[in-house]
């Protein structure tokens, strides 16, 4: 049997670890958190529930590396929006079967992350039962008034843009990746971006939230799509190409800019990691695959489906 351990005892000691740093807000320790927004700034909100046996398992995840997935995929929301984070709340519901340390352990996964991008941890809940690990994140960002990026937006002729390389996040990416918010705040300070989102359902899957909230559609050239080292060099071209339209949990970026801007971010990439153009918007509100001999076929809505 795991050893005894109350609430007070857990909260107590993400206390001592988290101790309030910002200005602004009242965090752990009352009936709420009490957050001042910054002046001419809007604010950002995002929760994400991750749970054991869907979003990881034991092993490979460890307790500190569930936990930093956790804050990561709410990380990444907000790096969507071009956002930049301010604090967040974490619930957990604990396994009876396990122990303090374990508690912890996911915690300390957290709060690493949390204290790389300056995040400050302000309340949340804890709670124990019979079934698996269940953490929920709940995150506040902020951006300047009117600055946050949206998914509507994407236009007739704009250039797609993805960062980074794309599949094979099983086993481990999906564990470790590094939220892309730097990268998302200095591509909106270089260009206009249109629209952007996330890519964590899979390249194909999140480009079509893009076209079907701008009304628009796009064509995807085959051979410019960044496929991660990842996934084995083995493996077919088709299936190599398949697994980075579909396999999801990138977390990398998808936007869109103009013709212009999409020149300027190819002469000069503003990024410390790799920046590619991989297809064009159209009018048509239809989503295409361009093949090396040119000829082309619907572009498949691949990848995560969320089904309840």
């Amino acid at each position: 049997m795991a050893p005894s351990f109350h609430e007070f005892d857990l909260i107590q000691w993400i206390r001592e670890q988290c101790p309030n740093s910002k200005a602004n807000l009242i965090g752990i320790g009352d009936d709420t958190a009490i957050l001042q927004p910054p002046l001419n700034s809007e604010m950002l909100f995002a929760t994400d529930m991750l749970m054991e046996g869907t979003h990881f398992t034991f092993p490979p995840a460890t307790p500190e590396r569930a936990g930093r997935k956790a804050l990561a995929v709410n990380l990444s929301d907000i790096a969507a929006m071009a956002g930049q984070p301010h604090s967040a709340l974490i619930s957990l519901a604990l396994p009876k079967s396990k122990g303090p340390e374990f508690a912890k352990a996911v915690m300390q996964g957290i709060i690493n992350l949390a204290k790389e991008f300056q995040i400050q941890l302000i309340g949340g809940d804890t709670n124990s039962w019979d079934g698996p690990l269940v953490i929920n994140v709940a995150i506040i960002g902020t951006a300047p008034q009117s600055k946050s990026v949206k998914r509507p937006g994407a236009m007739p002729g704009d250039w797609i843009f993805v960062t980074g390389e794309l599949g094979g996040s099983l086993p481990d990416h999906h564990l470790s990746f590094t939220p892309r918010i730097h990268e998302a705040s200095t591509l909106n300070q270089t260009v206009s971006l249109h629209s952007m989102i996330d890519i964590s359902d899979g390249l194909a899957s999140d480009l079509n939230h893009i076209l079907r909230e701008s009304n628009v559609g796009a064509i995807l050239d085959a051979t410019t799509i960044p496929i991660s080292n990842r996934i084995s060099a083995d493996e077919p071209k088709q299936t190599r190409l398949q697994h980075a339209l579909s396999d999801g949990e990138d977390f990398e970026l998808l936007f869109t800019v103009s013709p212009e801007d999409g020149k300027q971010l190819l002469n000069q990439n503003p990024l410390s990691i790799k920046l590619t153009h991989i297809g064009e918007v159209t009018s048509r509100q239809t989503a295409f695959l361009q093949h090396p001999d040119g000829s082309q076929t619907s572009l498949e809505d691949s990848g995560w489906k969320h089904e309840l």
